[in-house]
């Protein structure tokens, strides 16, 4: 099979198109054929040599897929060759065949391309486990957004909006965030020209963000607690401006907010199959009624990976990159 390799950690240059080996399915995994990869942040940093793969996942970058099944390991029930599906997977995305545990994957919503399905694993386990699980969002709040274009941004707006929630967005420039407005947010800050904490509190009447989803880190963590509300709940899920934060605890505890985080990449099959469960349940019905919707900034062949970086690099991004054979 084709498939893409790190030749050189660094530059986006260090992407290049190889060939391996068709892989095979380990007890309650499958193949799949991939029609299209979603590119993501992290895929990224793999790139840079900063986020090297869990153990005993692939070393071939690509966290999400879509396809059809050509191949499948010991054990493996309700699922049958040929059905189109999605998957998160650990690494391996960037080729023509991919193993996935079948216990993380999910069907096309009907309606749906594999384009539109590859865009969805990453974006929809992320907001899902960390927006509604860890941020406890609930109908009625306000949820803030760091980064309201990126694929994880457009997800959670639309997602947050679908189970009564507010929605407040920060973006780089005007255009962004009318973006953002179209798909539902009632808030669009451009953080280049407006204070995103004077905003958030004029437009809770100074209650401040229920949850807010923070990409970015280091200094805007304490600006963030500014405009989190009383009992509010921070999720940090990337740190774009640094991994180190100083804060003011008597912030934290006269207001008794909650700072956390996760990671998904290296979390056992056991939580992803039970995030794929409630996904399942709750989200992909909105996604078949077209009540939610994967937004498509590009399309890249997968031997063009390295301009596909370069565009993710570049944030000039609205939704998701995708990669097709």
């Amino acid at each position: 099979m084709k498939c893409i390799e790190i030749a050189q950690p660094g530059p986006a240059e260090g992407l290049v198109l190889a060939e391996r080996p068709n892989p095979t399915p380990g007890p309650d995994e499958v193949v799949i054929e991939v029609m299209a990869a979603g590119v993501n942040r992290p895929d990224v940093l793999q790139r840079l040599g900063v986020y090297p793969p869990p153990p005993g996942a692939s070393d071939i970058p690509g966290l999400e897929v879509a396809g059809r099944i050509v191949a499948l390991g010991t054990g493996v029930v309700g699922w049958q060759e040929g059905a189109p599906v999605c998957a998160l997977v650990a690494g391996g995305g960037y080729a023509e065949r991919c193993v996935a545990p079948a216990a993380t994957l999910l069907p096309w919503p009907e309606g749906y391309d594999a384009v539109q399905a590859a865009a969805l694993p990453e974006t929809a386990f992320t907001v899902w486990s960390n927006v509604f699980e860890r941020g406890a969002l609930a109908p009625g709040e306000t949820l803030l957004v760091h980064g309201g274009t990126s694929g994880i941004g457009t997800m959670a707006i639309q997602l947050a909006k679908a189970f009564g929630a507010q929605v407040a967005i920060t973006a780089g420039s005007d255009e962004k965030g009318a973006f953002c407005r179209d798909l539902g947010a009632d808030l669009a800050v451009n953080y280049k020209t407006d204070d995103f904490v004077d905003a958030v509190k004029a437009f809770t009447n100074g209650d401040g963000a229920d949850v807010i989803l923070d990409m970015v880190g280091g200094d805007y963590v304490a600006r963030n607690m500014k405009c989190l509300a009383v009992g509010g709940r921070h999720v940090t899920i990337a740190f774009l401006n640094g991994a180190k934060a100083n804060i003011n605890l008597a912030t934290l505890m006269m207001k008794r907010q909650t700072l956390t985080g996760s990671t998904l990449r290296a979390r056992e099959i056991a939580f992803k199959a039970a995030i794929a469960e409630q996904l399942s349940r709750l989200v992909w019905p909105l996604l078949a009624a077209g009540r939610v919707r994967p937004v498509i900034d590009s399309t890249y062949p997968l031997a063009s990976a390295a301009e596909a970086h370069r565009r993710m690099e570049s944030s000039a991004h609205m939704g998701k990159i995708v990669l097709t054979p």
